[in-house]
Formats: structure tokens, sequence, C-alpha cells
């Protein structure tokens, strides 16, 4: 995946993406790739401005969290061929979005932060440490072009400070 800095190229790709889905009438795609164009350009009315890269991304992490949890909602609720449909935009969604660390290298990282926060502070952290330890993990992916689900990102700081 290219990374993409100037205002609206995103939405630009998105755009072509449909037109491509349209013709090979693809219409699960294509009725995904038109959510996710619209709810960029609602965040960008709701911002009046145009979207950096990191809060299209934050939009895009939104509509996958949002799916996750219909998914919990339809499997508990015996509806699998809901479920099927949101797991399906959820692959979609994805593709536009930084590719996701996996749980080893992810805990190389919660684990590297809690070294610089010991550190830091001088002492081995515990749980009130928690959240600058997060935030550090955070930064870290943010700044490797990473991401990662942050329910996931805190049980391994969780784990990390308990073990």
């Amino acid at each position: 995946m290219e990374v993409m800095t100037d205002a609206g190229a995103l939405e630009a790709r998105i755009t072509q993406q449909i037109i491509t889905a349209m013709k090979a009438h693809d219409a699960e795609r294509t009725g995904t790739l038109r959510l996710i164009k619209n709810a960029l350009k609602n965040k960008a009315i709701e911002k009046r401005a145009f979207l950096t890269p990191a809060e299209e991304q934050q939009a895009l992490a939104t509509m996958v969290k949002q799916r996750r949890d219909s998914i919990d909602q339809f499997t508990k609720g015996n509806r699998p061929e809901l479920a099927a449909k949101e797991a399906a935009e959820i692959v979609v969604i994805e593709e536009f979005l930084p590719k996701a660390l996996d749980e080893t290298a992810l805990h190389a990282l919660v684990a590297e932060a809690a070294a610089e926060h010991a550190a830091a502070s001088g002492q081995k952290p515990g749980p009130r440490d928690m959240g600058p330890i997060i935030k550090a993990v955070q930064v870290k992916l943010q700044a490797a072009g990473l991401r990662a689900e942050g329910r996931i990102v805190s049980e391994l700081v969780k784990k990390e400070l308990a073990g």
C-alpha cells in the first residue's frame, strides 16, 4: 500500500476502486467502498476541512471496530449471514489501512516501551503506569506507519506489567 499525503488522495483512490468494482459488477465491494467514501466525506464536513492521513486512518479504524462489534452482536443473535457480510466489509476497509502488526512484533514493542518507561522513571512499572506505556506504544506504531487494535495493545501492556 502506498502512503498518500496530499488531501483527498485517499478519496480519489477509493473513487477509482468504486469505478473498478462497478465495472466488475461486484455489488458488495462497490457498496462497501461507497460507505468508506461517505464516512470520510462526512468526517471532513464535520471538521470543515480536509482530513489529515492520520484522521483518515482513525475514521477507517472506527469503521472496522464498529463492524467487529456488529459481528459479535450478529453471532450472538444467531445471524451468521449478517456477520459474514460485516466480515467481508472489514476486509475491504482494511485495504486502505496500514498493515496491522502481528501479536509477536506488538509484544516486542510493548516490552520495549515498558523498558523505556522503567529506565525513565527509575523503577519497575506498575499498573498505574499502564496509560503512559499504552501511549508510548501507540506513538511507536504511528511513527512506524503501523497499526494495532487498542484492545490488544491494552491486554499486552497489562500482561507485561503483571509479568
